[in-house]
């Protein structure tokens, strides 16, 4: 009987084994049954909950009978098939092959990869590839007695599910939404919910826009092959616009590249045609580099925000080489830039740039410490020739330049007796300018600038009773340097900011153009609290003290003068998501010059992110008004299934939002509704505010989600 049970355990799993699988590589599998009993020489019954396994693969059933003349089986149910790829087929009864490729099931309910269940009046095996299923409802939405309605479903005559191509088919398919049906179609393919790519239609997005109207997006996707993918996406609006947006990605042995775009003809700007092309790749090279490369460029400075494609007002093309190491970076850039802001002069932007850096971090032998060299090359142009400033905005028009600098420093500590540490540090810079197209400045400077510093830091710690441990630090720095360095173009170091990243540093600008002079004399202090229930507090403040006012800073920096404004940081977290910070500067008369307020909460139903900023007026820094905006973005997790979106920018200046959203979700575990709307506010020359409106289902169960990856959540059986 041995040989018998083997045979009939192995055919009540094939069904369920990985097709084309040798024989020689099956394993045995092991059959429970309450009773198995044979009769004559061709009847053999297994009953009383038959169970079979091979390779985490399952069959269950309450009885079965092979009948070895006819080579069939007969099952009776509840009958339960599973395979460890997730599919699962419940029957009642079955009539099948001995290897259970061929037969039919009546009143079966198949489950792809715990999404998909379709249940049908009766149930075909065909070949081992193909299931045929009539009568059929599918649907990957919960039901229960409670609410025995799926909120969708397909009701079609027959589909057939084809497990190598992973494809299924519908004949006289009817799409319904609570019930209601909404649309028929003959024919209908979507790929099963193991598919991560296949050909086809992608999720559809109904956008409503005040300056083209309504209009629909129907993205296809392509499947070139395992590595290349090709997405379509026609956009058709009712104020005349067609768009055909498209999208390329290539996966490389080495990297990979991508290309994304469109093409328009709309009435916004009648006889043009207007689009964009946006390129980028990055590939590894050999020792550990990195080649990263883009395109961009637009057919007018408003089709990016018209088509809501992005915000930016800079387009960058160019090509870099990068390797960063430990203790080493080493660069090499090339890139053309373009203005699309309004009223910006192309002709008179440095639009082409080069940059080489090295920089190498390393001990030295004797003195120790830790010591720092920096090379860099530099170079940009502008494609005017006018060697003066023409159009009054401050700039040489047609000024070209190109540097060479280099940086040598070293830094040490030392720790007394006491508790104190005690810095030293120096830095030695020199830079070789070419210039011109600049008849202000001569042809060639050569510049050196050396620096010498000396720190102390006194850090208190204290523990206390109840686990908390409150670190306290005052420093003192002081720096000497030249007060005087020959005059050079700056182009890289218009804004300097002052913060507690830089309080001790050399300079605070932050390029090599500009750097900061005279002796001065850096003074701070850091308090933190470290709670064992999870939160800490931090604050930093301090002040620049100068022996002279050389004039290097603007009022909105917060560092001019003799004495500069009290900076003072300071920082909140908790272990529950929340977090604050706030920074100011103000002076002795507590006027502020800045200040940038942080909040940051996120929990398992809320969760905001929102940012203050503050600065005064400075012509010098391109402020000829002060500035004070709100940005924010909320959400909330109204129930299980719903969450809504708040975001915005509030410029209070102006009296007026620059740009606010909201949005509405719901996803279960068979749909994923998003409802958005937005309002551009601003407006200029070339572009024109407009409003927002944009709205897509997803259907869970049918390959990936339009995220690109799958629900997870299972459905009821």
């Amino acid at each position: 009987m041995r040989p018998a049970l083997r045979l009939l355990a192995a055919a009540l799993v094939m069904a369920v084994l990985p097709l084309g699988q040798p024989a020689a590589a099956q394993e045995k599998a092991t059959l429970v049954a309450d009773r198995i009993f044979l009769t004559g020489n061709d009847l053999l019954t297994a009953e009383g909950a038959v169970e079979a396994f091979y390779q985490g693969a399952r069959v269950s059933a309450s009885r079965i009978v092979y009948d070895a003349a006819t080579d069939r089986m007969t099952i009776l149910g509840p009958i339960s098939l599973t395979d460890e790829s997730g599919t699962v087929i419940l029957a009642e009864s079955a009539e099948l092959s001995r290897d259970l490729q061929n037969g039919i099931l009546q009143s079966a309910r198949m489950v792809l990869d715990q999404q998909l269940q379709m249940a049908a009046v009766e149930l075909q095996r065909i070949g081992g590839r193909y299931t045929r299923l009539d009568k059929v409802v599918a649907s990957s939405c919960q039901v229960n007695p409670s609410n025995p309605l799926p909120l969708w479903e397909i009701r079609a005559g027959r589909v057939t599910h084809d497990q190598v191509e992973q494809q299924i088919y519908f004949d006289n398919a009817q799409f319904r939404v609570a019930g209601i049906p909404l649309f028929y179609l003959p024919r209908l393919r979507m790929p099963d919910p193991t598919l991560d790519r296949a050909t086809g239609f992608l999720v559809p997005e109904l956008r409503t826009n005040s300056e083209l109207g309504p209009g629909l997006k129907v993205p296809y996707f392509i499947a070139i092959d395992d590595s290349r993918d090709l997405t379509l996406t026609p956009y058709v609006a009712t104020t005349r616009t067609a768009t055909l947006e498209f999208r390329y990605r290539e996966a490389l042995a080495n990297g990979s590249y991508s290309f994304t775009g469109a093409l328009t003809d709309d009435d916004i700007i009648p006889g043009k045609t207007r689009g964009y092309l946006f390129g980028e790749t990055t590939l590894s090279l050999p020792r550990e580099f990195t080649l990263s490369a883009q395109i961009q460029t637009v057919s007018d400075r408003a089709y990016l925000l018209d088509y809501d494609v992005t915000d930016t007002d800079w387009l960058a093309s160019g090509v870099a080489v990068e390797r960063a190491r430990r203790n080493e970076y080493v660069g090499l850039r090339f890139y053309q830039y373009e203005s699309i802001r309004a009223g910006d002069v192309n002709s008179t932007l440095p639009n082409l740039t080069a940059d080489f850096d090295f920089q190498r971090r390393f001990s030295p032998r004797y003195i120790g410490g830790e010591g720092r060299i920096a090379f860099q090359m530099h170079g940009h142009r502008r494609s005017s020739s006018v060697n003066f400033d023409a159009n009054g905005d401050g700039v040489v028009d047609g000024r070209d330049v190109s540097r060479a600098s280099m940086e040598l420093g070293w830094h040490r500590n030392w720790v007394l007796p006491n508790g104190m540490i005690v810095g030293g540090a120096t830095e030695i810079a020199a830079d070789v300018y070419s210039i011109s197209e600049d008849a202000s400045f001569p042809g060639s400077v050569a510049r050196v600038l050396p620096q010498a510093a000396v720190e102390l830091r006194w850090p208190w710690v204290r523990a206390g009773a109840d686990g908390a441990s409150q670190v306290f630090e005052p420093i003192m720095q002081f720096i000497a340097a030249p007060n005087r360095l020959d005059a050079v173009p700056n182009e890289d170091s218009t804004i300097a900011t002052f913060d507690e990243g830089n309080l001790f540093s050399f300079s605070r600008f932050p390029g090599s153009d500009a750097r900061e002079l005279g002796n001065r004399l850096n003074v701070g202090l850091n308090w933190s609290r470290y709670d064992p229930s999870g939160w800490s507090v931090g604050v930093t403040g301090g002040r620049v003290f100068r022996m002279k006012d050389l004039g290097q800073f603007s009022p909105g920096s917060g560092l001019d003068g003799t004495t500069s404004d009290w900076l003072v940081s300071a920082q909140l977290k908790s272990n529950n998501g929340f977090g604050l910070s706030n920074r100011v500067l103000f002076d002795d008369d507590f006027d502020f010059s800045r200040n940038e307020l942080n909040l940051v909460y996120a929990n398992d139903r809320y969760s905001v992110n929102a940012g203050y900023l503050w600065m005064i007026a400075d012509p010098l820094e391109g402020r000829n008004a002060s500035t004070s905006e709100l940005v924010f973005d909320a959400g909330w997790n109204m129930s299980q299934n719903w969450r809504g979106l708040v975001a915005g920018r509030y410029d209070f200046n102006a009296k007026q939002a620059a740009r606010a959203e909201v949005g509405l979700s719901y996803q279960n575990e068979c749909a994923i509704v998003d409802l958005s709307l937005s309002r551009r506010f601003t407006s200029s020359t070339t572009v024109q505010p407009s409003t927002s409106f944009n709205l897509s289902v997803s259907l869970v169960g049918f390959g990936s989600g339009p995220d690109g990856s799958s629900s997870r959540r299972s459905c009821a059986r």
